[in-house]
């Protein structure tokens, strides 16, 4: 396959973006394999968080206008579209110069104007469905799509065994081969517990607030790496440089990750974040056990993801409600029971699907021929 070209399209938080560049990876890899080649383009926000990834991958990129969309069923979401008919005409526009064989969409609402365009220029699209439940936007682009890739089996109930493929959720590279004395070694911890704490690339405030309400005394317990977001990373900083030097050491603080993620959550015994789409993918990658507080205004998916890590052991979930109160004491329980995270740490890896990244690969290779 010769001069194949693929759009990717996905956006709001690294669990939409992180998945198509693997993805493009995996599909450079099998087309190279073939003899072919194969070029990609990133269709993003000016503003969300995927402009500034695709710039990190080396990904050609293009701006749609996009905002988020609202409705109840198919055609009102379609109608909506109204609201974001710049974002469509640049999309539309995008299609008419790049010429795309395939349109690849990953969710997050700048999807909805991409997904019409393709449509609308007959582009065959595949879908990757990364969370568990889907968004408002994926549901009101399956019936346009080719093929939907999901994550887990349970996700096929909503749209039928004949147009999804369980391939599960692709991971960045970096998870492949992790070992805990390099990662360790690597963020200078010594043979005690560690923590992971991460509100990804906007933080979460309420486990933030968390951490510094307990700060030393968590640091009393665990060596904690903390990815607080931009936006509570001066705060944090401040309170980190009045530590004493012994806990100041214990505390190692980050804005954001991106290319140390997998090594971070190697490092580490036990970790606490929200229950966005990538934890479907890279605790599991990791064996990572997990306290997860899913938030509740993504949807519901998150409770979604959330509750299906802790059915299969791997993870125990806080409301968002009880993060003050309660947990600092859950952690600081789980830390101390050796067993027990032991078991969710299997109870993860019994989740991994090391070649998903492929496995979408070869579903875009067949919609494209």
């Amino acid at each position: 396959m010769t001069g194949l070209r693929v759009l990717l399209s996905g956006g709001g938080s690294g669990g939409h973006v992180f998945p198509a560049f693997a993805v493009a990876d995996a599909l450079r890899q099998l087309v190279d394999a073939e003899g072919g080649s194969v070029e990609f383009r990133f269709a993003g926000t000016a503003d969300g968080i995927e402009s500034e990834l695709a710039v990190e991958a080396d990904l050609p990129y293009s701006t749609i206008a996009a905002r988020a969309l609202r409705g109840r069923n198919f055609l009102s979401k379609l109608l909506s579209v109204g609201a974001t008919a710049t974002g469509v005409l640049d999309a539309l526009a995008l299609m008419l110069r790049y010429q795309p064989h395939l349109v690849f969409l990953t969710g997050g609402y700048v999807s909805a104007p991409v997904g019409i365009a393709a449509w609308l220029t007959r582009r065959p699209i595949v879908l990757l469905q990364p969370d568990i439940e889907p968004g408002w936007t994926l549901r009101a682009l399956a019936p346009l799509a080719s093929r939907i890739c999901v994550t887990h089996q349970r996700s096929t109930e909503r749209y039928g065994r004949d147009k999804c493929v369980v391939t599960g959720y692709p991971i960045r590279p970096g998870f492949e081969d992790l070992d805990k004395p390099m990662a360790r070694a690597y963020f200078q911890l010594n043979g005690g517990p560690a923590l992971l704490v991460t509100g990804a690339v906007r933080g979460a405030q309420r486990i933030n607030d968390c951490v510094a309400d307990h700060l030393e005394r968590w640091l009393e317990q665990t060596q904690l790496i903390h990815i607080s977001g931009r936006n509570d990373f001066d705060r944090l900083s401040l309170m980190r440089e009045a530590l004493p030097p012994k806990l100041q050491s214990r505390y190692r603080l980050y804005s954001y990750m991106s290319e140390e993620m997998p090594l971070a959550m190697a490092a580490c015994d036990l970790a606490i974040s929200r229950a966005g789409a990538s934890v479907m993918g890279e605790y599991p990658a990791a064996g990572l056990p997990a306290v997860l507080a899913p938030i509740g205004d993504a949807g519901g998916h998150q409770r979604y993801n959330a509750d299906l890590l802790a059915d299969a052991g791997g993870a125990v979930t806080i409301n968002n409600e009880d993060i003050a109160e309660n947990l600092f004491e859950l952690t600081t329980a789980l830390l101390a029971d050796h067993d027990r995270l032991q078991r969710m740490r299997r109870a993860m890896l019994e989740l991994r699907r090391t070649d998903a990244a492929r496995r979408v690969a070869e579903v875009i290779v067949a919609v494209a021929k």
